[in-house]
């Protein structure tokens, strides 16, 4: 959703306007990527359609934030903003539950099953403790 469809609809309720749906594919092709860190144990491994619902996501976010500048820039009343920036966090919230669920369901197995079980954990709970909270 671009910044101007979002102006536009302000009267849905905020559950609305957030993108909320999540569909699990079972899809086998995969895509490899590494920690941003570099000290990982092994390289992650996800599907393309898993990564493609994920960026889609953030960049309907991302139109979402703009809107919400346009909206502060127009003078829009301070709780249309608050209510706009709630339904970001929720979306972001989602996004966070999906990319976490993915690392435990996947990343997580897959270190048990190689032995780096310890390394994966370590950092998880790092990356929580920045996250959470």
């Amino acid at each position: 959703m671009n910044g101007s469809n979002r102006l536009g609809r302000k009267s849905l309720p905020t559950s609305q306007q957030a993108e909320h749906s999540h569909h699990d594919d079972t899809d086998h092709e995969h895509t490899a990527h590494t920690h941003g860190t570099g000290d990982s144990a092994h390289a992650h491994v996800h599907s393309e359609e898993s990564l493609r619902r994920i960026v889609n996501r953030l960049s309907r976010i991302e139109g979402h934030v703009r809107g919400i500048k346009a909206m502060v820039q127009q003078s829009t009343p301070c709780p249309d903003v608050l209510l706009q920036i709630a339904a970001v966090r929720g979306a972001l919230d989602r996004v966070a539950r999906i990319v976490l669920d993915e690392h435990l369901t996947d990343c997580i197995a897959r270190a048990a099953q190689e032995g780096n079980i310890d390394v994966e954990i370590k950092q998880l709970k790092a990356a929580l403790d920045r996250f959470l909270p």
